[in-house]
């Protein structure tokens, strides 16, 4: 006689609580999905739409925008960020802001790369142009500072990421726009800095995080009735007569 199934006190302890965390981990890379859909599709809206003025306000989601900003550069304060990557070429970024004709803050430019040449300096760039000028780019909002990434030098023009409010200050700035704008490609791809560093890689793979949850959550299941299956043809074999 085949003993029925009944489960063992401490498999099932382990069990429900693992379960619930696994389904809930799938459950959570599936809202994550559809929020990196949107995202992907806002970003890939925005940097497709022909450029529009720089707002003098700008909303906390205003980021990936195909602008233009008008004013004058303010060439005595050029800000280095160091140790940024080119098709594969060690090099820096150059920012630089941009005193505004209206009423706006000032905007951070990064105009754009220069690679480092084989005594470690960066090489020669050209310094932003005289004058009023409009600048075309893509607004993006400033990344905190990594774990990874050692703290700025205002004192020595070190920078690893875009502070605007150490910026501003390091210019004797009062204001200054919550985004960089980063300028487009010029025409002359052989003068530094290159603009067109924009780079957008985000890929949607919480699909497959989803799955693995969830099939590690089904093998935790087979695992646990297999065990019971076992015990029980075991128990219902009985004693030999």
């Amino acid at each position: 006689m085949v003993r029925r199934f009944r489960p063992e006190f401490w498999p099932t302890v382990f069990l429900i609580p693992a379960l619930v965390l696994l389904l809930g981990l799938g459950v959570w890379q599936l809202e994550r999905r559809v929020w990196k859909a949107d995202l992907i599709n806002r970003i890939e809206h925005g940097l497709a739409a022909p450029p529009a003025p720089l707002p003098a306000e700008i909303d906390p989601g205003f980021d990936y925008r195909h602008v233009t900003v008008t004013g004058r550069f303010d060439a005595a304060h050029a800000f280095r960020l160091l140790a940024r990557v080119h098709d594969g070429a060690a090099g820096i970024q150059v920012v630089a802001p941009l005193i505004r004709d209206d009423d706006g803050p000032a905007v951070l430019v990064n105009r754009g790369w220069v690679p480092l040449g084989p005594d470690g300096k960066p090489a020669a760039f050209d310094p932003p142009p005289a004058g009023t000028v409009t600048v075309e780019g893509v607004a993006r909002r400033p990344l905190p500072q990594g774990w990874m990434q050692p703290d700025n030098s205002p004192a020595t023009n070190e920078w690893f990421w875009i502070d605007p409010k150490a910026m501003a200050a390091a210019a004797g700035l009062d204001r200054v726009a919550p985004v960089v704008v980063e300028q487009a490609a010029g025409p002359d791809r052989s003068r530094y800095p290159l603009g067109g560093q924009t780079k957008v890689d985000l890929p949607n793979d919480h699909l497959q995080y989803a799955i693995t949850w969830f099939g590690f959550a089904a093998i935790l299941v087979a695992i646990y009735l297999l065990h019971h299956l076992r015990r029980g043809r075991a128990a219902g074999k009985g004693p030999e007569a």
